[in-house]
């Protein structure tokens, strides 16, 4: 089975409230903070306001794992990566008031395997925020 065929079918989304290396601020698009991943993604939340994160599975060990996250609405968002019940991975975004900040981090092939988690602690219920993890193949 294709790696991308099997991270689809294991990938499941659960809201959780957990806590993320940031960039500064990137134009907002109307259609959403984050475009969709693609056959890359392992997963994909489109828009979620306050609190939040994801648990997945399927990530494979060969390949490296890129988490990025972007908000916007005034504050800060503090996002972290478990993979393992191993912290790999922690770094806050700046979300301005009318733009999207962007923060995006790079784990190496093997630091991230088979399930992981993501947490979103955003400072303020109203932030908007969307994530993607991809392990890109080439």
């Amino acid at each position: 089975m294709r790696r991308t065929s099997r991270a689809l079918a294991v990938t499941a989304l659960v809201a959780c409230g957990l806590t993320g290396v940031a960039a500064g601020p990137a134009a907002a698009s109307s259609d959403g903070l984050l475009p969709h991943p693609g056959p890359e993604g392992l997963v994909w939340v489109e828009e979620r306001t306050g609190d939040g994160g994801v648990v997945s599975a399927g990530a494979w060990s060969g390949l490296p794992t890129v988490l990025t996250v972007a908000c916007e609405g005034g504050g800060s968002v503090r996002v972290t990566m478990e993979s393992q019940d191993v912290q790999v991975a922690a770094f806050s975004v700046d979300c301005p008031a009318e733009t999207a900040g962007v923060g995006s981090v790079t784990l190496p092939a093997g630091v991230v395997t088979g399930s992981f988690g993501v947490g979103v602690d955003a400072s303020a219920d109203t932030l908007r925020w969307a994530l993607t993890v991809t392990q890109p193949e080439g």
